[in-house]
């Protein structure tokens, strides 16, 4: 069965990613040092990619103060649901606010527009 995280922590995740990547290109610049167009390249590259990481955290915290807030069934801590399912942050237990899906195993399928039509 595949690990599941909640998509707030995967977003998260994605931004310090590309922390991680703009500095991995802004270092691959530095075996340039013979052609400074080409360094000046990859620096401004790996800045675009730190940049981007700035936009998409500013983007996920300005998402998460608009989220649903509940105390988990299982750990009973705060978590927050992001679509009709989630996981908890803390144990992983599958969470929803919609009472159609109350029961049914956990899918993320179910937070896509396609799949709620259907139903």
């Amino acid at each position: 069965m595949a690990k599941y995280s909640s998509k707030i922590n995967k977003i998260r995740t994605f931004a310090l990613s590309l922390v991680f990547i703009g500095f991995i290109v802004m270092y691959g610049g530095i075996f340039f040092k013979s052609h400074p167009i080409v360094m000046t390249i990859f620096m401004l590259l790996g800045l675009l990619f730190i940049v981007a990481s700035t936009v998409v955290y500013f983007w996920i915290g300005m998402l998460s103060t608009k989220t649903v807030q509940v105390i988990c069934p299982n750990c009973n801590k705060p978590t927050k649901i992001l679509g009709r399912v989630d996981i908890c942050m803390h144990c992983d237990e599958s969470l929803t606010l919609d009472k159609s899906l109350e029961g049914k195993e956990f899918d993320q399928n179910y937070n896509r527009k396609q799949t709620h039509q259907k139903q």
